[in-house]
């Protein structure tokens, strides 16, 4: 995928970005950095990522019955009835510190995707949801923006 974005020229570069940062379990850790790496605007790569996945997000919040129920089939099928490590992990999370801290930790540990999914079933509105999922991926992308220029341009990567 890393290979699509780099063999696009101008503005397909960053609707390739764009396509690959709708895909779930490729955050903004993971989107904009590549996208630096390819000397593309960092503001733009940074908007771009956070687009893509609040998207995502939006899409989980809007059909997250059809989903969790799609995924619960799923494990079924797999024979899995425990929780994953990661799922055990976000439910600590959840229930210890609540949405706002959940929002701000999950897409570290999760993804935005699951994130919003695993939110949705411990049985916050959707509304709210949305809102500090998308007030996280604000921040972390800003924080991944600056820290992907500065930290390409501090091992001579990046010039």
């Amino acid at each position: 995928m890393v290979e699509w974005v780099q063999s696009a020229d101008g503005m397909w570069q960053y609707f390739a970005l764009f396509i690959i940062s709708l895909l779930p379990f490729l955050d903004v850790f993971y989107i904009i950095p590549v996208g630096i790496l390819f000397d593309m605007s960092p503001v733009a790569v940074g908007v771009i990522a956070f687009l893509g996945n609040f998207l995502m997000v939006l899409v989980f919040a809007i059909f997250f019955r059809q989903i969790a129920e799609w995924r619960r089939k799923r494990k079924e099928q797999k024979g899995i009835t425990e929780p994953s490590k990661r799922e055990t992990r976000a439910k600590h999370i959840w229930d210890k510190y609540g949405l706002p801290v959940f929002a701000l930790l999950s897409p570290s540990i999760l993804g935005t995707d699951l994130a919003a999914l695993m939110a949705l079933l411990f049985g916050s509105s959707r509304k709210k949801v949305v809102t500090w999922l998308g007030v996280s991926l604000v921040i972390w992308s800003v924080v991944m923006t600056v820290a992907s220029v500065y930290g390409l341009q501090y091992i001579k990567w990046y010039e």
